[in-house]
């Protein structure tokens, strides 16, 4: 008696169908994915193949590139790497702090890179902290990644698993759930005031906004792009803040290149320069 076939999720991901998962995440999200990557990928759209019945990664492809598939989302989804945590690159914070204090009337904040929501409620807790209760700011919150947005929009956690916040900060920003939720925590109303979340491919969408932002955090994102669309990225931020305002990116990017849209003011923090370039966006948001 032959052994059953082995499942479609178990098979290795031949190299022409990793060489078109290569060519379509870098067309849609400008994802650069290295070669080594292959086995990663594998894992990934495996979940994908179980999920909704589909043969084989050459069939799951086929329907990702259809015209309106809506498998789209679920294919980026998949390949988006989301590593985050409260206070993250701790570092950041202080220098937000000094810089919030400096400004005169509201504070426009984007964060690019929202993730499941630990850098956005970070963000809002230093403003809180550094000017009030009754702070006149607002942040924005992105990521291309569906999933994770969902998550940052519920603003709930484990109480066991955020290392990057002290006993204070639980007690004063995160309500403790009890009974079914226990072992849960949610982020307080004061902080959801200051953060609406939203949608955005970094490369393709649109950035329009009604008015230019005072910082932008985008951190530990370029690592995954060339540097053809590094420069396009980074081009699209430059042209969604104001003159003077700040940009923090990851501990591993170096942007020093780019002299003509920023200046390095601090430990992966630049500043933005005077409009060259890069194209201010459309007001619409």
């Amino acid at each position: 008696m032959s052994a059953p076939s082995p499942l479609a999720s178990e098979v290795a991901i031949s190299p022409g169908d990793f060489e078109r998962v290569r060519r379509l995440i870098k067309e849609r999200a400008g994802i650069h994915l290295q070669p080594s990557k292959q086995s990663m990928v594998q894992g990934r759209l495996a979940r994908l193949l179980r999920e909704h019945g589909i043969a084989s990664y050459g069939a799951l492809l086929d329907t990702v590139e259809r015209n309106g598939s809506p498998l789209w989302q679920p294919f980026v989804n998949a390949l988006t790497t989301n590593l985050t945590s409260f206070f993250r690159e701790a570092y950041h914070f202080p220098l937000l702090a000094e810089f919030l204090k400096q400004q005169r009337g509201p504070v426009r904040i984007w964060c690019a890179a929202a993730s499941t929501g630990e850098e956005p409620w970070s963000l809002a807790i230093t403003v809180l902290e550094t000017l009030g209760t009754a702070a006149q700011a607002s942040i924005y919150a992105s990521d291309i990644d569906t999933d994770v947005l969902r998550t940052a929009q519920a603003g709930v956690y484990p109480m066991d698993g955020e290392k990057g916040l002290d006993a204070g900060r639980l007690k004063r920003w995160f309500l403790k759930g009890t009974a079914a939720n226990a072992g849960l925590m949610r982020v307080r109303p004061e902080l959801k005031r200051l953060v609406e979340f939203g949608q955005i491919n970094l490369v393709h969408d649109p950035l329009r906004f009604q008015q230019p932002f005072d910082v932008v955090f985008c951190r530990n994102v370029m690592i995954y792009f060339d540097a053809p669309t590094q420069r396009t990225v980074l081009t699209r931020l430059h042209a969604s803040m104001r003159p003077g305002g700040l940009l923090f990116v990851g501990h591993s990017e170096n942007f020093s290149a780019q002299s003509d849209l920023f200046a390095l003011r601090g430990k992966t923090v630049y500043e933005r320069l005077a409009e060259r370039n890069a194209r201010e966006p459309e007001c619409i948001r």
